[in-house]
C-alpha cells in the first residue's frame, strides 16, 4: 500500500550536486564573497562539491572565465557527478549559453541563484507575485528559440501570406503580457499599503522598519520584542514577507515595527525594482534600526552595501540607530553608546539571549518621546526626523 500523500511531501529533498566558480578580478572581499556564495548555494538546495577558482584581469567575452578554466570547471562536473554550475557573477545571456554548450550542463550566475531563493522563502501572495515579476524580468532577456517545428507560422494566401510570428516573439509578448498583470497587482497592494500609512500617520504612530544584511538578526530581533513568532533561522534571506507589529513601550504604545527582507552585495536590480512596493515601509519609516552582525569579520563592508541599497530605494535620509547584534559571541558588554552630542550612536545587544533589549527599548522610548515634541512644537514637523539620531 502506497503511502499518504502527505508523507510522501515531507520526505526530505536530496540536495544537487553543484560546482561553485568565483573569478577574483582583484575587488575586495573576494574570500568572504566565495564564502558567501557557498551559503547561498546551500539556501538554494544545492550541495557544493567543488570550487573552481580563477584570476582574471577581466571577463572573458564568450566564456566569462577564458577556454582553459571552462575544461578546467568541465573536469570538475564529470568528477563529482554535478548537475549545474554555479557562478559567483553576472553572466550574459550569450555567455551563459555558451557555457551551457560546453559543459553540457545548466548554468546559473549570481542573480539567478538569489531569484531561486527567493522563491522558495517566498510566502505571502504579494511577495510571490514579487518574485515571478523579477523571474520574467530576468528569463525575458534569456529566450532561446527551443520551438524549431513553430518557427514560422505563415499566414494569408500564396503570395500575399506574410511571414508569421515566431516561438520566441510569442513568448515575448506571454511574457510582457504577465509582467503588466503583476505590475497592476503589485499597484493595488501598494494602495492598500498607503492607506494603512496614512491611518498610522494621522494616528501619530512612530514607524520603525528593521534593515540589515541578510543573516544579521532581524527577524529574531523582532521576535524578542514583538513575540510575532515570524520564521527566523540561521540561513540567507529566511525573511522575504515584510511583516508589521505594534509595540509596546512603558510611556508609549504609538510605536509600530516593521521586518523586511535582508539585503546582499550585488543584489540584483530586477529584485530591487520588484520588491520596491514592499521597501516602501522602509522609505516610510521614521526610523531605521540597521541591524549588524556584530561577530561578522566583513561587517562594515556588509554595512556599506545595505547603506548603498538605501541610497538606491531613496532611504539614506532616513534616521538610523546602529544596532550591534549577536554580541553573546564576541564578548563585547550590552549598552547604548552616545556621541558628543548626547545623540544615540550605537545599540549593543544579542537578540538570541535577551542581553541589552533593554537599552533598545530606552532608545526606542526617546526617539517617540523626541517625535512627540517635535510634533506639537510649531514649525517642528520637519526637522525633528534629525535631532534624535546621527
Amino acid at each position: 500500500m502506497p503511502p499518504p500523500a502527505r508523507a510522501m511531501s515531507e520526505r526530505p529533498v536530496r540536495a544537487a550536486p553543484a560546482v561553485l566558480v568565483g573569478m577574483d578580478f582583484g575587488a575586495d572581499g573576494y574570500t568572504e564573497s566565495l564564502e558567501e556564495l557557498r551559503l547561498l548555494a546551500q539556501s538554494a538546495g544545492l550541495q557544493p562539491r567543488a570550487l573552481i577558482q580563477g584570476k582574471r584581469q577581466r571577463p572573458d567575452s564568450a566564456l566569462y572565465a577564458g577556454s582553459g578554466k571552462v575544461e578546467e570547471i568541465g573536469a570538475a562536473v564529470r568528477e563529482h557527478h554535478a548537475v549545474v554550475v554555479v557562478f559567483n557573477h553576472e553572466l550574459s545571456p550569450a555567455q551563459q549559453r555558451n557555457l551551457e554548450q560546453a559543459l553540457e550542463c545548466p548554468v546559473m550566475d549570481r542573480t539567478s541563484l538569489i531569484l531561486g531563493i527567493f522563491a522558495r522563502r517566498a510566502r505571502s501572495h504579494e511577495g510571490k507575485l514579487q518574485v515571478e515579476l523579477a523571474q520574467l524580468e530576468y528569463a525575458s532577456t534569456r529566450l532561446i528559440r527551443g520551438w524549431t517545428h513553430l518557427e514560422r507560422q505563415r499566414g494569408g494566401r500564396g503570395f500575399l501570406g506574410g511571414m508569421g510570428e515566431t516561438q520566441l516573439e510569442t513568448d515575448r509578448r506571454l511574457i510582457s503580457n504577465r509582467v503588466k498583470v503583476l505590475k497592476d497587482k503589485l499597484v493595488q497592494f501598494k494602495r492598500r499599503r498607503d492607506v494603512q500609512r496614512r491611518a498610522r500617520v494621522r494616528g501619530e504612530v512612530l514607524s520603525v522598519s528593521l534593515v540589515g544584511y541578510t543573516n544579521a538578526g532581524k527577524s529574531t530581533l523582532f521576535n524578542a520584542l514583538t513575540h510575532a513568532g515570524s520564521y527566523a533561522a540561521d540561513q540567507l534571506f529566511a525573511t522575504l514577507d515584510t511583516t508589521t507589529r505594534r509595540l509596546y513601550l512603558a510611556g508609549t504604545c504609538n510605536l509600530v515595527l516593521s521586518d523586511t527582507v535582508g539585503f546582499i552585495r550585488d543584489l540584483p536590480h530586477s529584485l530591487v525594482a520588484s520588491f520596491r512596493a514592499t521597501l516602501e515601509e522602509t522609505i516610510q519609516a521614521d526610523l531605521l534600526l540597521h541591524v549588524v552582525d556584530a561577530s561578522s569579520g566583513v561587517r562594515e563592508p556588509q554595512r556599506a552595501a545595505v547603506n548603498k541599497v538605501l541610497a538606491e530605494i531613496g532611504a539614506d535620509t532616513i534616521p538610523q540607530v546602529l544596532l550591534w547584534n549577536k554580541i553573546d559571541l564576541t564578548g563585547v558588554p550590552p549598552g547604548l553608546d552616545r556621541d558628543e552630542y548626547g545623540k544615540i550612536r550605537r545599540v549593543c545587544l544579542s537578540a538570541k539571549t535577551g542581553a541589552g533589549l533593554d537599552f533598545l527599548r530606552d532608545a526606542l522610548a526617546e526617539v517617540a518621546a523626541s517625535k512627540k515634541a517635535a510634533a506639537i512644537s510649531p514649525g517642528t514637523m520637519q526637522h525633528h526626523r534629525d535631532t534624535y539620531v546621527t
